[in-house]
């Protein structure tokens, strides 16, 4: 469990990020910071790693407040994957992944053994591990990004923008690639992304931020869908548009869900129907 209580973060120019803010994290779970450019989101990420320390306030896994310890030895404790992947360009993909175990001491042999098996989570094949990062595409990198934060199999994986320089198509791909890892791994993830259909997507929990990092509401995206906080989260997340206004039409015998005007959004799947 990650928890933040009462931090706010200042830089030297005297511009604040955050200003106060509390949260609990709850482990084996995907929480997902949403907001603007602007809003604090990847300060608040970076506190858990002590990449930024908090001005005021405490950041605290399970119940163990992270100023007590050292910033490398925390830093090797959890996964960390950031935009564009962040890959070492003269390394091989697979010594790229595995530089966390070597980091730690890990033996060079067993190191790419794990670095094998991180690889093969993702969906990145033997072939491409002595392959450099120029060598694959943008979403193949972004994938050994990801193997590169499990690696060291943390509890905790961090995750800042990490699908956001991708195409559509291939930012998908990666959703539910993480979706189904999340699934058979079951860490404590913290995702930041200002893109709130990917935020629903992700997160068990969602927390959509104010500038300051102030939070406008938190909870599950059915809940906020049910009960926006106020006219501020109502537009954030398109109800104030209608676009997310759903209703059922017959089509051609079918059931089908259409939007606001009358465009097809999918179909009922009457084996998903428990009523």
């Amino acid at each position: 469990m990650i928890e933040y209580r009462s931090v706010g973060k200042t830089y030297d120019d005297g511009s604040p990020a955050v200003d106060d803010f509390s949260l609990v994290i709850p482990s084996h779970s995907t929480t997902v910071l949403v907001g603007s450019s602007g809003c604090g989101k990847t300060t608040l990420l970076r506190m858990v790693n002590r990449m930024v320390d908090p001005t005021h306030g405490q950041v605290l896994i399970d119940d163990v407040d992270i100023a007590t310890r050292g910033p490398v030895e925390l830093r090797r404790s959890i996964g960390y994957v950031m935009q564009q992947a962040g890959l070492l360009p003269h390394r091989r993909i697979v010594d790229n992944v595995a530089t966390p175990l070597r980091l730690a001491g890990v033996p060079r042999r067993e190191a790419r053994e794990r670095a094998m098996d991180a690889l093969a989570k993702v969906g990145l094949g033997a072939d491409l591990a002595d392959k450099y990062p120029r060598q694959l595409s943008g979403g193949q990198q972004q994938r050994a990004g990801v193997a590169r934060g499990l690696v060291a199999d943390p509890n905790i994986l961090l995750m800042d923008e990490p699908f956001g320089a991708v195409d559509p198509i291939v930012r998908a791909d990666l959703q539910r690639q993480l979706q189904t890892l999340q699934h058979e791994l079951g860490k404590t993830i913290l995702f930041v992304t200002h893109d709130i259909e990917e935020a629903f997507l992700l997160g068990d929990q969602v927390v959509i931020l104010r500038k300051g990092g102030v939070v406008a509401q938190a909870g599950s995206p059915a809940e906020i869908l049910a009960a926006p906080a106020d006219d501020f989260v109502r537009s954030f997340v398109g109800l104030d548009k209608g676009r997310r206004r759903l209703r059922i039409a017959e089509l051609d015998g079918q059931r089908v869900v259409v939007d606001e005007h009358g465009r097809p959004a999918g179909v009922l799947d009457p084996t998903l129907d428990r009523t």
